[in-house]
């Protein structure tokens, strides 16, 4: 009964996501000039409103790369990094605090196999969190909902997100505020940071291969 009750749930889950994407693709289709434009024309209040807009967007699953890019093209490399940081960090702990909250009981199964990945995740759940944070193949929201569901400390996934989240940040911004003043040297320095982004977990992964 609980495995058949799992199956329900993840299709419902499967669905919701898939019609979550549809809509973001063609309902919504915004590109982060428009995205720039809407939140600069809010004066003062763009940072707090850029942000809050960060914050809740995993509601929606809008993403994550075109927020950051939009941050880059309003606010610039450097501010447009920080602002992301926090909308991005409280972002995902608001999708980690949902998925803990609902996850617990809607897809929690029980079984031998992952007792050791459990235990794992309880143990290193800061260094596996900062490791996929790091790998930009890894979709953002996903990571946030699937440390929720697991045995992954609040705190190991807070600073495990924070820290990791920095570099990938950086490039981006870098990137989208190339494109608004066109200048080639950010470009440059946007593909550095993606490919040092790209070697950093591979030390990573073998620091934890050498720990276990």
């Amino acid at each position: 009964m609980k495995r058949q009750s799992w199956l329900i749930n993840s299709l419902l889950c499967i669905a919701v996501v898939v019609g979550l994407v549809w809509f973001n693709h063609n309902v919504l289709h915004l590109a982060p000039e428009e995205i720039r434009g809407w939140i600069l024309s809010c004066g003062w209040a763009a940072p707090v409103l850029f942000i809050l807009i960060y914050t809740i967007r995993p509601l929606i699953l809008f993403p994550a790369s075109i927020m950051s890019l939009a941050g880059g093209l309003a606010f610039g490399p450097v501010w447009g990094t920080f602002y992301t940081v926090i909308g991005a960090t409280l972002g995902a702990v608001l999708s980690f605090g949902l998925a803990r909250v609902l996850g617990e009981n809607l897809f929690r199964v029980r079984l031998e196999k992952w007792r050791k990945l459990e235990t794992q995740l309880w143990e290193k759940g800061f260094l596996y969190i900062l490791l996929l944070r790091l790998i930009p193949v890894f979709p953002f929201d996903l990571v946030s909902y699937a440390a929720g569901i697991s045995k992954v400390k609040f705190w190991a996934f807070l600073f495990g997100t924070l820290l990791g989240i920095i570099p990938g940040t950086f490039a981006y911004n870098f990137l989208g505020s190339s494109f608004f003043q066109g200048k080639t040297l950010y470009v440059i320095i946007a593909a550095a940071v993606f490919i040092l982004v790209t070697l950093i977990p591979l030390f990573l992964k073998k620091r934890m291969v050498k720990d276990s």
